[in-house]
């Protein structure tokens, strides 16, 4: 199906293995990797497979290259990247599940990524020998077994853990994408300078890892003491230029609009449709590990809402490719202190109006105006979707319980977590109802809040499930008079 190369044998047991040889033997083999896939024969059909920008509403006889730089219709819309789907469906459902399946987890570039094990509905048009890949994706869908069981009486709980990746978030999976487009187009001559992005700090980890791994200069504007130390410290150890403004998140996206409008840089936010095409990839994961079965619900937790358009893109591929026959209910999830697609929701969608973001612990979902308002829209509308809120408490409270089942949650994924729980005591969810809750973010990255709530150092927050260490002077008894109490109490 996928064709790949031979691989080397180890040497044998003992043998003695030359230093110096070794390194060049190290250096051509990672050369030829690329050279392997620029050698490699494509799929017999790939010729015909590509993809192009058209306005995600408006003239649909506009359409652009995904090789032009540009972001919006001439309406002022937003762009999609348009599949030719009658080109994919060629091939019938199961020789893309086959493919698909094949691919994944292998070394052969670029196609063990779990993007790029998708390539032919990413990027089709794209030279494997210019991707720019850290074969990101092949996240652990995670069997919450006992939290399920223990705290929401569900047996068919799951958690997609898509912070499990090269720089800690599902960002990754829309930057290999986007890098990759800007690597090939600037391999073509565009006189591109670098890549730039306003980010709450998720976005600017993946844009500054994947651009220093292309050698391509990155830009970044972070609001000022809004993110986590470990955000920030991300971009600065990978060499990007960061810009700390005093502003939030949307003052530094119309910043970043305006820069990219005067100068050649490529403009890394969501508002660039490429990064979605990355991101949708997780949607079809989920379809291949559960088999190709459709879940019932799907919770993310939504901020500038790119990410939940991205998931509807990927569900609706497979069905419209006739791999699944269906789409899961999608549900978003917002801060209470950030929450204009819950108050949109609220009022039946009949107007959307922008807010001010209020300061949350789910600091990378605290934006007010996000760009993908309409598509998000969109995805619900034609899932039956539902949006639900959690309160500051709410989302530090199911964070800390679902940690106490082996988990290690961001706050973001707080907030769907405690989404979940209201779907479920208003009987919205049922106890049978198999549904997957998507935590975008690895809970290292948000260590300091979850210091601050076991240390009850937040205001206003009492911490049901704080668990702060024990001092004990070193004696015996003291010990073992702890050790009896807290076993007493299990």
């Amino acid at each position: 199906l996928g064709a790949g190369s031979t691989p080397r044998r180890a040497p044998a047991a003992g043998a003695r293995v030359q230093p110096r040889k070794a390194n060049v033997a190290v250096r051509a083999a990672a050369n030829s990797i690329r050279e392997q896939a620029g050698r490699r024969a494509p799929l017999e059909k790939n010729s015909l497979f590509n993809a192009k920008y058209v306005p995600f509403a408006g003239d649909s006889s506009e359409e652009y290259s995904l090789d032009e730089v540009i972001y919006r219709s001439q309406s002022g819309g937003l762009l999609d990247v348009q599949h030719d789907m009658e080109a994919l469906a060629i091939y019938p459902p199961e020789y893309w599940k086959a493919l698909f399946d094949e691919r994944v987890g292998k070394t052969v570039w670029p196609y063990g990524s779990g993007v790029w094990s998708k390539k032919e509905w990413v990027l089709p048009g794209i030279p494997d020998e210019d991707i720019v890949s850290m074969f990101e994706g092949n996240s652990n869908l995670f069997w919450a077994d006992r939290y399920g069981c223990e705290n929401l009486g569900m047996k068919d709980l799951w958690v997609k853990q898509c912070g499990n990746s090269h720089t800690g978030s599902f960002k990754d999976l829309g930057m290999t994408a986007l890098v990759s487009q800007v690597n090939h187009m600037r391999r073509q001559g565009k006189p591109l300078a670098a890549v730039g992005c306003a980010s709450t700090g998720d976005t600017s980890a993946a844009l500054s890892a994947y651009a220093a791994a292309a050698g391509i200069p990155s830009i970044v504007f972070l609001p000022a003491d809004k993110i986590s130390l470990a955000q920030l410290v991300q971009p600065i150890a990978n060499g990007s230029l960061v810009m700390s403004i005093d502003t939030d998140f949307d003052g530094c996206m119309r910043l970043i609009r305006e820069v990219t409008a005067e100068l050649p840089i490529y403009l890394a936010n969501s508002l660039n449709s490429l990064r979605l095409e990355g991101q949708k990839t997780a949607a079809i994961e989920i379809l291949q590990q559960f088999d190709w079965q459709v879940p019932d619900y799907v919770i993310i937790p939504g901020g500038n809402l790119g990410n939940v358009y991205a998931f509807f893109k990927g569900f609706k591929m497979c069905k419209d490719l006739g791999l699944v026959d269906k789409l899961p209910r999608m549900v978003v999830a917002q801060a209470a202190n950030a929450n204009p697609l819950y108050r949109a929701y609220k009022n039946g969608f009949e107007n959307f109006e922008a807010i001010k973001a209020e300061p949350t612990f789910a600091s990378a979902i605290q934006i007010g105006d996000p760009v993908s308002i309409d598509r998000a829209i969109y995805a619900l509308k034609e899932t039956d979707g539902l949006v639900e809120e959690a309160t500051e408490e709410e989302l530090m409270d199911a964070a800390a319980e679902a940690d106490l089942t082996g988990m290690f949650n961001c706050p973001h994924t707080g907030v769907a977590l405690a989404a979940l729980k209201k779907l479920r005591a208003n009987q919205t969810i049922g106890p049978d109802d198999r549904t997957v809750v998507i935590s975008t973010a690895h809970g290292l990255k948000f260590a300091q809040s979850k210091v601050a709530y076991h240390s009850g150092e937040i205001e206003n927050i009492v911490g049901k499930y704080a668990n702060p260490p024990v001092l004990v002077k070193e004696d015996f008894g003291a010990v073992m008079d702890v050790l009896k109490d807290r076993l007493e109490k299990q």
